[in-house]
């Protein structure tokens, strides 16, 4: 073997070895019931103002019967994760909202998110809202309330307790999503608006380090981020897909304006005192150590109650990569 070929042999050598040992390296470990095969059935009987019928609302979790009208497990001693399948109970009258949905993959089940235009019929008058299907980590308040119904983050206790430092996350998704220019806007009332635009599904992930003041207001630093926009359908499962996630300040990242304004101070969290209240970043600071990960996956990226009907995102296996 001449010097050359004995260089480039050494040289593909040290590449391998470097690969193989880089990989034997990393950790992937599944977040609580990432495996997306939990799912139970809350049943709710809606008004009778409203039809009266009986609504299966579908919730990721351990135990296989839900009572009629009563809260899930979460927490410590339940699923960390919150859809947006939502109870709600304004003035007496009761309604079920359905967007997330479990479906069959292979010998389990996946999470299906869809973007819907719901109507809701009372006294003979058809009222009409959009609701997107998501998927987060945290819990959607039992029953909503007219605030919850009229802003829905309001109505969300987003992130559960965090400390590890994760450099990806993965996970298996599949994606339709719409190509026309215009979106609609349907808050629940008569009225549904054309919207210029389009929609795409979205995941962010948010670890940040969080503390309470004396009068209960919540402050945090952001330690780490992850984002990334699904615009085009993705008929074949992706499966392993990663999304790094990147420490400290990230104004200078490629697109960072597109998604940061509709994600910057936009969450709630429950404080120590019981009360709602919004969850204020004050800056970036990579060397902290994580407190809370926020980590959600919607069918679409606008604001609430605008998007595009007919998008569907479906996702499975969430893992994180050390």
């Amino acid at each position: 073997m001449n010097t050359n070929k004995t260089l480039r042999f050494k040289v593909l050598i040290i590449i391998l070895f470097s690969v193989s040992t880089l990989m034997a390296q990393e950790k992937i470990e599944y977040l609580p019931y990432g495996k997306m095969d939990s799912w139970t059935v809350r049943y709710i009987k809606e008004s009778f103002l409203l039809g009266g019928k009986t609504r299966a609302l579908y919730v990721i979790a351990k135990t296989d019967t839900i009572r009629q009208n009563k809260p899930y497990p979460y927490g410590k001693n339940g699923s960390p994760w919150g859809t947006s399948n939502a109870y709600a109970k304004v003035c007496g009258v009761e309604k079920a909202a359905v967007s997330v949905k479990p479906e069959r993959r292979g010998n389990g089940y996946c999470c299906r998110l869809e973007t819907t235009l719901q109507t809701v019929t009372a006294i003979g008058i058809d009222l009409k809202a959009l609701a997107t299907g998501s998927l987060f980590t945290g819990r959607l308040l039992d029953p909503v309330t007219l605030e919850g119904c009229k802003v829905p983050m309001k109505a969300i206790d987003m992130g559960i307790p965090f400390t590890k430092r994760p450099v990806a996350l993965m996970l298996d998704y599949k994606a339709v999503i719409q190509q026309g220019k215009s979106m609609v806007r349907a808050t629940g009332s008569t009225k549904v608006t054309t919207v210029q635009g389009q929609d795409a599904g979205e995941i962010i992930l948010f670890l940040q380090h969080r503390w309470e003041d004396a009068d209960g207001n919540i402050f945090a630093y952001r330690v780490g981020t992850a984002s990334e926009r699904i615009t085009k359908s993705v008929p074949d499962w992706k499966n392993n897909h990663r999304v790094s996630i990147r420490y400290g300040d990230i104004t200078k990242t490629p697109n960072y304006k597109s998604w940061e304004k509709l994600s910057k101070n936009r969450f709630m969290a429950r404080n120590s005192k019981g009360k709602m209240v919004p969850v204020q970043e004050i800056g970036y600071k990579a060397d902290a150590t994580p407190t809370h990960l926020i980590l959600q996956i919607s069918a679409g990226c606008q604001e609430p109650f605008v998007g595009c009907p007919g998008n569907v995102l479906w996702v499975d296996n969430i893992r994180l990569v050390y």
